[in-house]
């Protein structure tokens, strides 16, 4: 009986393992008809935006950029069918636990019809993986991507990274640590990790701070609170590396000054080196701005002028 015992417990472990290897379950707690429905009864008017077609814009979904040891990271394309366009990287938000790179899809599709190729990613969240490995998968899209620079029809000189909420922050870090080796982990494509500009969507700077009011969720994706973890907290902020190889930024923030912390130390730094920076605000708006209407119009105009201003007019 004993024997027997222990031969089922075996079992069950070993079939949990494989289930959990085979068929990791995200969390899908955030999605864009939450926001909506939380969002709804303070901004009346509120209306989700839908995906659209362009002619100008040929799309790939679930493309494989890399591989693990139990599963693959994807990414979707939508491609300008000009050639040698400037590339712009989105990172969606959800409190680096749940989300999913299909809420940056119509985001995609209209910055790809005013003449570029996005690519809406996929990273490990909180709960599989915590940081610094989703910045590595990032980082290493970026790195897939320039390497398939003809496929997908970009000038691997000209890289923008985009970001939502928690996205953004994640997004600003990737790009403030260019040619950073603590940040580069060795992957199976050679190219160069570092962007040329950076758009920051409602994305905290700076963890510790007296603006920020960053918790449990933070917690979970850094591996301990701030008073456990307070150099990992510094490290993960993209306050810490600013200098002055940061490419130009571009902010647009909620009416949530919380999202905004770091923000303004970030900016003396960029303008003491003279790099160029922008700070759009929608002073009456819900948190996932992007995510709706009357405000995505605005969101996308701001990114493509900023885009058109850092990159197609960039000489270097």
């Amino acid at each position: 009986m004993y024997r027997t015992a222990i031969l089922c417990l075996f079992l069950m472990l070993s079939s949990s393992t494989v289930f959990a290897l085979q068929n990791f379950q995200k969390d899908t707690s955030y999605t864009v008809n939450s926001s909506y429905k939380k969002y709804k009864k303070k901004f009346p008017l509120i209306d989700i935006v839908k995906p659209q077609k362009f002619e100008n814009v040929s799309e790939i979904e679930n493309i494989i950029y890399k591989t693990l040891e139990n599963r693959s990271l994807y990414l979707d394309a939508f491609m300008n069918t000009s050639e040698n366009n400037p590339a712009v990287i989105l990172v969606h938000g959800g409190g680096w636990k749940s989300g999913d790179k299909s809420h940056m899809k119509p985001m995609a599709e209209y910055i790809a019809s005013k003449g570029y190729s996005c690519f809406a990613i996929e990273y490990r969240l909180s709960d599989e993986a915590q940081y610094p490995e989703g910045i590595y998968d990032v980082k290493e899209a970026i790195q897939y991507i320039k390497s398939n620079a003809k496929k997908f029809h970009i000038d691997t000189t000209k890289v923008a990274i985009l970001g939502t909420s928690s996205g953004a922050q994640m997004a600003t870090l990737v790009g403030t640590t260019n040619h950073n080796p603590k940040f580069e982990q060795q992957a199976e494509h050679a190219s160069s990790t570092a962007v040329q500009a950076i758009v920051n969507l409602d994305g905290v700077m700076a963890f510790i701070h007296p603006k920020s009011s960053e918790g449990k969720m933070a917690s979970w994706w850094l591996g301990g609170t701030s008073k456990e973890k307070p150099e990992t907290w510094k490290e993960a902020s993209a306050l810490t590396h600013v200098d002055k190889n940061t490419p130009p930024i571009l902010f647009i923030s909620s009416q949530y000054e919380r999202f905004q912390a770091g923000r303004e130390e970030m900016i003396q730094i960029l303008d003491k080196h003279d790099i160029y920076n922008q700070v759009e605000n929608f002073p009456d708006s819900p948190h996932t701005f992007w995510l709706f209407h009357p405000w995505f119009t605005d969101t996308v105009n701001y990114i493509t002028t900023f885009l058109d201003k850092t990159l197609k007019n960039n000489k270097e």
